[in-house]
């Protein structure tokens, strides 16, 4: 992905005021009906687990608000999304004014010896903080996702250690970058840098790209699905970027949804970096780079038949890894390999394909 100017990234600064009612309710009585009320986030910043340096988890159980965010018309913007995540988290303590406010990547889709849809996933980035999430929401379906935390505007150097940050760390729910859900249903963020912007203006309710993540996640059980959930919304670009979708389900069908002059158009295509892929007058544009990467996914795609074990899709995944194009100073942040049969994500850190961490949707 290509890297973000974080200025204009994500703006979710004020979260930290949550953490001042929350400490102060809890602290001031030991009342039952604090933790009636804040049992689920706080049983869910508990949760938040250390994997290796700059690289966490986190469960959720139970609702994080995303329809009443739906109801609410979604967002528009940075600042919305924020204000809303900061009412919700705080259950209404705190009502924030609505203001306005003011990365390169590989994914390939293939298909296991037992028949099994794989999707694998290159997100990268510069020394970021990750965070695996996995959710089981009141009203959706379950999930695995992965979001980079330095998205959520903390300041440099912040990390969710101590239960004020790991409650301030909630907020990553709402800014996945990839993820599978329990139908097999998987997405991915690519950013394309051509200078424009998504911002559709209709009646439709808002969703930013990351928000538009979650709402697959939680309520799409096929790529058709997925299309009809967006087709009911206005869609603007996070962080000040151009973004494409890389969507895949179950049953095999893979495409990517990008949007250009504010219309959506669908590909079917099994491989997706950095370059749009719409036929039109924007085919093509995109990075150098991310061509390359895309030409070497599909030489593997031909060479294998469309055929990958976990094993060797993350061996391809490592062929199209930045330490093979390294001009711009950034690294692999995390490669993914989605198995939508087990319903599992395998993660290998920053380039280090020696080693992964599973994690299952069945326990």
């Amino acid at each position: 992905m290509k890297r973000l100017n974080l200025k204009k990234g994500y703006e979710m600064k004020k979260v930290i005021k949550i953490i001042v009612i929350v400490l102060v309710l809890v602290i001031a009585a030991g009342l039952a009906g604090v933790w009636s009320m804040f049992g689920t986030e706080l049983t869910a910043a508990n949760s938040v687990k250390k994997l290796t340096d700059n690289f966490y988890s986190m469960e959720y159980k139970g609702d994080y608000g995303l329809d009443g965010f739906l109801e609410h018309g979604g967002a528009a913007d940075e600042t919305e999304l924020a204000n809303y995540i900061m009412e919700f988290l705080s259950h209404g303590f705190y009502k924030p004014e609505m203001q306005k406010s003011n990365y390169g990547c590989s994914t390939i889709r293939v298909k296991s010896p037992d028949g099994a849809v794989l999707f694998g996933r290159n997100f990268d980035w510069q020394n970021c903080t990750a965070m695996v999430i996995s959710t089981k929401p009141k009203n959706g379906y379950a999930s695995i996702s992965t979001s980079n935390l330095d998205f959520l505007g903390f300041g440099d150097g912040w990390l969710p250690e101590g239960m004020a940050n790991k409650f301030m760390s909630l907020a990553a729910l709402y800014v996945p970058l990839d993820g599978m859900n329990e139908k097999g249903l998987c997405i991915a963020d690519l950013v394309i840098d051509d200078g424009t912007l998504t911002n559709q203006n209709t009646e439709k309710p808002d969703l930013t790209t990351t928000a538009a993540i979650r709402l697959i996640l939680d309520k799409a059980a096929s790529v058709d699905e997925a299309i009809d959930l967006l087709n009911q919304y206005d869609m603007h670009s996070s962080a000040g970027m151009q973004h494409h979708l890389s969507i895949a389900d179950a049953d095999g069908r893979a495409v990517v949804i990008e949007y250009i002059d504010n219309e959506m158009y669908i590909t079917e295509t099994d491989a997706v970096t950095n370059f749009y892929l719409a036929e039109g007058e924007k085919y093509g544009i995109g990075s150098e780079q991310s061509h390359k990467r895309y030409d070497e996914l599909n030489g593997m795609l031909k060479e294998c038949g469309g055929i990958m074990n976990n094993d060797t899709l993350i061996e391809t995944m490592s062929s199209v890894a930045k330490h093979n194009y390294p001009d711009d100073g950034e690294t692999t942040e995390w490669s993914v390999v989605f198995d939508t049969k087990a319903l599992t994500a395998r993660y290998c850190r920053r380039e280090d394909y020696s080693f992964y961490y599973d994690f299952s949707m069945l326990k």
